[in-house]
């Protein structure tokens, strides 16, 4: 199968070299790899410049936005400046974060997942981050969702889900999208990826509301925000995360931003959601 990969990366000289060092040396090579030098003010483009000159296949492309970080639009953006650039003769797109390392038989063992299941229309493996000298699954969400941070999509569910969206929770109206359209997700525990740089090290408090603001757009209605954002602030052990969710939500619903999916969309996702809880209370 042939894979493409967009890396959007700002300011990533700490980590982007092991990133790319890790896709070069994979058994199954992706096709393209383009990565979108985001506004970075360090070293990153020297270290682009250099993969770029050695492998034909690596490109990048530099690109100006602003220096806030705000998961979710800026970096979709990002990642469209790179998806622009390539041609549509892929069986596989990839947005991979570039801060990860990834174990040599990555993309073979993902080749295999969709070649053996014409119904699978996104896959990956799982996230581990350094604590105390040890590589543990960094948990922040069900062993069943895809961090945003290492998405491999089918060409055909990535066109029927719309592509990506340019907002806070992309990494997860995606997946429901794809459930609404019959598609399969796979993560497969054997590939483990190191994640050099924590999800949410570099958030700050407007990102953290942004999170509420997601579960707006995405039509999960008060009570399921309510559980989500209990959940959430549990994991990270913070009362104030659980009102950045709530906040953001009510400030949402108060300026009727615009919803990410239509009214079908959000019945099939509210109905999916409880599906969820309800199987954890039993």
């Amino acid at each position: 199968m042939d894979f493409y990969i967009v890396i959007p990366a700002h300011n990533e000289e700490k980590f982007i070299a092991q990133t790319l060092e890790s896709l070069s040396t994979q058994t199954l090579l992706p096709k393209k790899l383009i990565v979108v030098n985001d506004n970075s003010s360090d070293g990153t483009e020297e270290i682009l410049k250099s993969y770029s000159n050695n492998f034909p296949w690596i490109t990048y492309i530099n690109s100006t936005s602003s220096d806030i970080h705000l998961p979710g639009s800026k970096i979709i953006n990002a990642f469209y400046k790179g998806f622009e650039q390539l041609d549509e003769n892929y069986d596989v797109i990839c947005k991979f974060d570039a801060d990860l390392i990834f174990p040599i038989n990555y993309l073979e063992k993902l080749s295999k997942h969709f070649k053996s299941n014409p119904k699978l229309g996104m896959a990956s493996g799982f996230c581990y981050i350094e604590k105390n000298g040890n590589w543990i699954l960094e948990n922040l969400t069900n062993k069943d969702h895809i961090r945003g941070a290492l998405k491999a999509y089918k060409k055909e569910c990535f066109l029927q889900i719309g592509k990506l969206k340019p907002s806070m929770g992309w990494d997860t109206v995606d997946e429901l999208l794809a459930s609404y359209h019959s598609w399969e997700i796979l993560t497969d525990e054997s590939l483990h990826v190191m994640h050099l740089k924590p999800t949410g090290k570099s958030y700050n408090k407007a990102s953290k509301s942004l999170q509420g603001e997601a579960m707006y757009k995405l039509r999960y209605g008060f009570v399921i925000t309510l559980i989500s954002a209990i959940k959430l602030a549990y994991k990270k052990r913070s009362v104030m995360l659980f009102w950045h969710y709530i906040s953001g939500y009510l400030k949402a619903k108060s300026n009727k931003v615009p919803f990410l999916v239509n009214k079908a969309e959000g019945k099939f996702i509210r109905k999916l959601r409880w599906k969820g809880i309800w199987k954890k209370i039993t």
